[in-house]
Parts: structure tokens; C-alpha cells; sequence
């Protein structure tokens, strides 16, 4: 397995980490991502270790907290070889206290975390979502003080617009604080509008990327294809009103250039979306999820082999989209990009 910085930090990440959204398996999101119990959890976690994935990232949203519950305990007296990466910020409830990044919700949510977790720190903790209403100042100072305590290693968000993590980030530099070092993105082969402003950020500001649904919600499976029905037993029969939106054409023009690819290489569509991935600038780590030792497997086979330039154009060539304004001026226009061949 091959090891990344995450960031501009002294962690080192691998390549693949594993998503434990499956474990736990309530709610009518989460039931149909997975209903990983322990003792199945923690053949997952041998088979991860083994093969040198060793970053596990939950969030206290998942399951209502059972997802870091299991997470736990098939981690159990391994603590040592493994890192843990959790998230809070989205509602778990319906009182005040129970959403956002006050000063109040992320002491309590690290807490509740690391008794789920078993744990006395959390490697990486994220702020899943942007709060509005709490100063950046309020956010960062205590973060640095959960820091000071030994219980948060590093800090991190996800799903962050890019000026507001430029404004913490910023604040971070005047006041001495601990930086954000990872952001959780969105970012596939059909879903590349990270690499408009939050990638740029990320590689001059040194924040890595964790992907998340690297795979699109699962539509570069390799199952959804032009011109037959979704299979039965797709999760986006339950889930897709929840996933970040394509055009059918624009996925069936993807998948068709992976199937491409996949004859030449040998390699499955979702190891080659995976590996795609991998090639990307900024990218530390891709989270990989599965619901059984079938899928895991599949997917630890994206690494330890590369694609060749000439298949790297062609899905670029095949997932590539205008990206809305103020970038498309830059790519469709000489003058601009003169400018600014970095937004081309």
C-alpha cells in the first residue's frame, strides 16, 4: 500500500482507506448502504490491515452513532495499527444542541465519539458540513484546545465551500491555531467539480483530499449501463434521491470509455475509476466502503499497478465538464487562459 501526507501535516495516510458507513446499518440511508454487525466488521478490518489500509472514517451522523459503535469494537485492541478518522456537524437530533460546531457541540460530539469509539483520540476529526452560524473564531479555538487535550491528533472538513474554508484557514494562520489539514470531497469520474476552486485551494494551501463515493454512489460499478434497467439490487433504488446529481448521457459516456479501458487492462470498471483517482493532484486518500469481503477485495485491487498516459486522456477526455463560471472563460477563451493556464 502506498503512503500520502495528508496535506501539509506530518500524518501519513494510505492510499485507500475504508469507509465504515456500512457498519451499523439504520435509518432508511444507512440500511441500505450496508448492516455491517461487529464480528463482520471485524473481518473487514483483518482483511484492511493486512493489506496495509489502516485509515478507518466514520461519523457520528451514521446510524445514529452505531457506525463508530462497531467501528470500536472490531478495532478492539488493535488501536495501535490502525487511525481513526470521524466527523460530526449534521443533525443527530432535534434540540439546539444537537447540530452545528458551537464551542458546546464539538466538546460533547468528541466525547460522545471517542466512547463509542473506545478511545482516548481521534486521529482525524472533521466538521462534516459548514455551520453558518458559528464564529470561525468559536470553531478554531476549540479545536485547538481539543488538541492541547490530546484528543483530536489532526482536524479536517468536509464538504466545505472553498472561501469559507479559505477564512478558516486564515484565521488559523493570525490567531496560532491548528490548521485544517484535510477536506472530505465529493469527487469522482462523474462528479469532478472539486478540481474548479477546491482542489486549486487545496494544493497552495496544503489541504489533502479524503474522497468520498469515489465511485459515484455507486452508479461506476460497473452494473449501470446504457440501455438496460437499473439492476434490483442497486442501492439507488433507495438511495439516488440523496446523491449528487448526473446526466445520464454524461455517466454512460464514462462508463463506456472505463469499459474501454477495463478490455485493455484487465482490471475491473470500479478499479479503474479507483485508480483514476489515485492519479489526481491533492488526492490523499480515496475511501473505499463494501458490504462484504467480495467488494473490499475488488476494491484493494485498484492499487499497486497504474494506467497508462493514453487511458488517463481518455477518461479525462470522457468525464470531462465545463465548469460553471467564472472558470469557463478560461477554458473556452484564448485571452483568459493566458492568464491563468492553471484554470484551463
Amino acid at each position: 500500500m502506498e503512503y500520502r501526507q495528508l496535506g501539509r501535516s506530518g500524518l501519513r495516510v494510505p492510499a485507500l482507506s475504508f469507509g465504515a458507513g456500512t457498519f451499523g446499518g439504520s435509518g432508511p440511508l444507512f440500511r441500505a448502504w450496508g448492516t455491517t454487525d461487529a464480528a463482520e466488521a471485524r473481518r473487514l478490518v483483518d482483511i484492511c490491515i493486512e493489506a496495509g489500509v489502516t485509515l478507518f472514517d466514520t461519523a457520528d451522523v451514521y446510524s445514529d452513532g452505531a457506525s463508530e459503535e462497531v467501528l470500536g469494537a472490531a478495532i478492539k485492541g488493535r488501536r495501535g495499527e490502525v487511525m481513526i478518522s470521524t466527523k460530526t456537524g449534521l443533525p443527530t437530533g432535534d434540540r439546539p444542541g444537537d447540530w452545528g460546531a458551537s464551542r458546546g457541540r464539538l466538546i460533547g460530539a468528541v466525547e460522545a465519539a471517542l466512547r463509542r469509539l473506545g478511545t482516548d483520540h481521534i486521529d482525524i476529526f472533521q466538521l462534516h458540513a459548514l455551520d453558518a452560524f458559528t464564529p470561525v473564531e468559536e470553531l478554531l479555538s476549540t479545536l485547538d484546545g481539543l488538541v492541547a487535550a490530546g484528543k483530536v491528533r489532526h482536524a479536517g472538513v468536509s464538504n466545505y465551500p472553498g472561501w469559507q474554508l479559505m477564512k478558516a484557514l486564515a484565521a488559523a494562520d493570525r490567531h496560532g491555531w491548528p490548521r485544517f489539514v484535510a477536506h472530505q470531497v465529493y469527487y469522482s469520474l462523474i462528479g469532478r467539480a472539486y478540481e474548479a476552486d477546491l482542489m486549486p485551494l487545496g494544493a497552495d494551501q496544503g489541504v489533502g483530499a479524503l474522497v468520498w463515493s469515489p465511485l459515484g454512489w455507486g452508479r461506476l460499478t460497473g452494473k449501470v449501463r446504457r440501455g438496460s434497467p437499473l439492476p434490483d439490487g442497486s442501492r439507488l433504488h433507495e438511495t439516488e434521491q440523496f446523491a449528487p446529481p448526473v446526466t445520464q448521457e454524461h455517466l454512460y459516456n464514462v462508463v463506456d470509455a472505463l469499459d474501454l479501458v477495463a478490455e485493455q487492462t484487465g482490471k475491473t470498471v470500479p478499479q479503474i475509476a479507483l485508480n483514476w483517482l489515485l492519479t489526481r493532484p491533492t488526492v490523499s486518500s480515496v475511501i473505499v466502503g463494501a458490504r462484504n469481503e467480495s467488494q473490499l477485495r475488488q476494491n484493494l485491487g485498484a492499487v499497486g499497478w497504474s494506467l497508462t498516459a493514453e487511458q488517463i486522456a481518455l477518461l479525462d477526455k470522457a468525464s470531462d465538464q465545463l465548469p460553471p463560471y467564472p472558470h469557463t472563460p478560461y477554458r473556452q477563451q484564448e485571452g483568459f487562459a493566458r492568464l491563468n493556464p492553471a484554470l484551463v
